[in-house]
């Protein structure tokens, strides 16, 4: 069975291709009938993928070329999902390194990659998209071998394969000028180059879990290779954490393995295969899930702590529980402690009160992944600003904050404004070099609470044309004060339904974050105030009407589009004074204290302190 098989895991940067070359292999395998309906980014099952265009969740596939089966891990491609990544190449013996023919290798590609190099899995380099009019394939190939070199990477290693490929299209080949049919030279590439997997079939079943999920009929499900061993349906095992004690002893009521896009049940599974098992109510990832003869636990590849902060609270506002269906603390609490099962690169706390829970996780989109979910569940609650985790040197005792390595490739006019930006939040320049076409690509080293709140700053600057990609590098020594928001808001003075006229006369005071006919209440933000301080206004007015009109007296309002914040910049808009009401149907930013007079208590006390 092992001389057939094959595990390999695709990595690239976000928008590098990775799900639309898996759709083509899947086509290309024939596991599809010819009349089969099928969607595009196949693998991109969660509605909020489809959304955003990212992959947010690992998943497997598997297809069948010639008489070899290979199973095939999409990974997601953004930093604050690397901890999914991290531990999915324990289970493979190869990776398919994509890259952009125009774009090159990217922060998050340099980010698996030097993990996988560093596990000694063997690389397989396709750059995609050589059909884009600015592509730059030598180019690419030259930065990629110069990445791998970077990355401490074995003789071995540095001699990869190399193929030229376009997913859209559907073909790949060995050379710039060679045939363009299909993919038989990645699949041939895969089966002769990625080794067979390296197990032990003679041993008792062991398998390391490095994926979970909940499945409304069969429970819980942990995805893992078999390393040893075979494993029947019914059979009695236990599960081992890291440090070989005993987290449970169950049956394995299910084997579920991938064939396709779907999952088929099988009787027996033999270790080299990709599965998943079902029965276990506590067994997690990480765990070792075995025969009761075992009494060691596997290695697991060790996960990047958590970098940030934020509290979710129960929603007490006044319009609470008028949108959502699930307000309560225990509801809450349950689905947090839910996501942290599953979800092993975040952690979740109780916080300070009954109500308020902390969440530990790798980055604000990460956050904002979860809070979206949640609200389209008909969650209601509140969040507050992101905060970094410091953390302090042991033999000095000094404090660290964590930093990122930020990419930035932006056009020439904007370099200095970036530079500057930059700067001012503590920023270290490493490296400027022209990317083509009138580019520039800037890298930086930066502290993650300088960054926090920077993308809509950096988008504007840059006119919407500057790319910016980020990634966590490690600790460094605290960088001192960071300035944040510089200006204040425009707070609502009462309860009411927002009209057009005093919204009209509120421009001047600064920008407009609520649409006419929006329901407001107390201590509300309506805008950004064009100064320093907070403004309490009030937008409930309307227009006075007496019964002597006139030809030419009124003026037609015409009202500067609203600024609305999406998910992401309310999180990082907020001060840590104030928080980010969601409900399914609404976003509303407000202070922590919504009544005037306490707040400004409150602010005396702190000052005072």
């Amino acid at each position: 069975m092992t001389q057939k098989l094959k595990n390999i895991a695709i990595i690239a940067h976000v928008d590098h291709g990775k799900t639309t070359l898996v759709d083509v292999l899947l086509k290309q395998s024939g596991q599809f009938r010819d009349n089969q309906q099928v969607e595009e980014c196949v693998m991109d099952s969660n509605d909020l993928e489809r959304e955003r265009g990212i992959t947010i969740l690992a998943k497997v596939t598997s297809v069948v070329w010639k008489d070899t089966r290979i199973n095939i891990v999409d990974t997601p491609g953004h930093a604050d999902f690397g901890g999914e990544v991290e531990r999915i190449l324990s289970m493979v013996d190869g990776v398919v390194i994509l890259c952009d023919a125009a774009e090159g290798p990217l922060p998050q590609t340099k980010f698996v990659s030097g993990k996988a190099l560093k596990m000694g899995l063997k690389p397989i380099v396709v750059i995609n998209k050589v059909d884009r009019p600015d592509a730059r394939p030598d180019e690419v190939h030259e930065e990629v071998f110069d990445l791998f070199a970077a990355l401490d990477a074995t003789d071995e290693q540095l001699d990869f394969p190399l193929l030229y490929a376009s997913g859209r299209q559907g073909w790949a080949s060995a050379t710039l000028d060679g045939e363009r049919t299909d993919m038989a030279p990645l699949f041939d590439l895969i089966c002769d180059y990625v080794p067979s997997p390296k197990v032990e079939a003679d041993k008792p079943f062991a398998m390391l879990g490095t994926l979970i999920e909940n499945n409304p009929y069969l429970g819980r499900l942990v995805t893992g290779r078999i390393m040893s061993g075979t494993v029947k349906t019914n059979q009695s095992v236990k599960a081992l954490d890291l440090d070989n004690n005993l987290v449970e002893n169950f049956r394995i009521s299910k084997i579920l393995a991938f064939r396709g896009i779907e999952r088929v049940p099988l009787d027996e599974a033999a270790a080299g295969d990709i599965v998943s098992v079902a029965g276990m109510t506590e067994a997690t990832v990480s765990n070792t899930i075995c025969d009761p003869a075992v009494t060691e636990a596997l290695p697991a590849q060790p996960i990047d702590p958590p970098t940030i902060s934020m509290s979710f609270s129960v929603n007490n506002g006044p319009f609470a529980g008028r949108e959502g269906k699930k307000v309560t603390s225990r509801m809450i609490r349950e689905r947090l402690f839910r996501e942290a099962e599953s979800n092993v690169a975040m952690k979740v706390k109780d916080g300070q009160t009954a109500d308020t829970f902390e969440v530990f996780g790798r980055g604000e989109l990460q956050m904002s992944v979860l809070i979206e979910t949640m609200r389209r569940e008909g969650f209601e609650l509140m969040i507050g600003r992101p905060r970094v985790l410091f953390k302090t040197d042991e033999q000095t005792g000094e404090r660290l904050e964590p930093m990122e390595e930020v990419v930035i490739d932006v056009d020439q006019d904007y370099s200095g404004q970036v530079v500057q930006k930059m700067a001012l939040r503590k920023g270290e320049m490493t490296s400027m070099l022209p990317s083509g076409a009138g580019k520039v690509k800037m890298t930086f080293i930066a502290p993650t609470r300088g960054l926090i709140g920077y993308h809509g700053e950096f988008l504007t600057d840059t006119r919407g044309t500057g790319i910016i990609n980020r990634l966590f590098h490690g600790y460094a020594p605290h960088k001192g004060p960071i300035e944040g928001r510089r200006t204040g808001v425009l707070l609502a003075m009462a309860t009411g339904e927002a009209t057009e006229y005093d919204l009209y006369n509120l421009e001047e005071r600064g920008i407009i974050m609520v649409m006419p006919g929006t329901r407001v209440y107390e201590g509300m933000i309506v805008g950004e105030h064009n100064r320093e301080n907070d403004l309490p206004v009030n937008i409930l007015r309307g227009k006075k009407l007496t019964n002597v009109r006139a030809s030419g007296t009124d003026e037609a309002t015409k009202l500067t589009p609203p600024r609305l914040l999406t998910l992401e910049q309310a999180i990082t808009y907020i001060n840590d004074d104030e928080l980010v009401e969601v409900t399914p149907t609404s976003l509303r930013l407000r202070k922590v204290i919504l009544d005037p007079n306490l707040r400004k208590r409150a602010e005396k006390v702190a000052e005072a302190g």
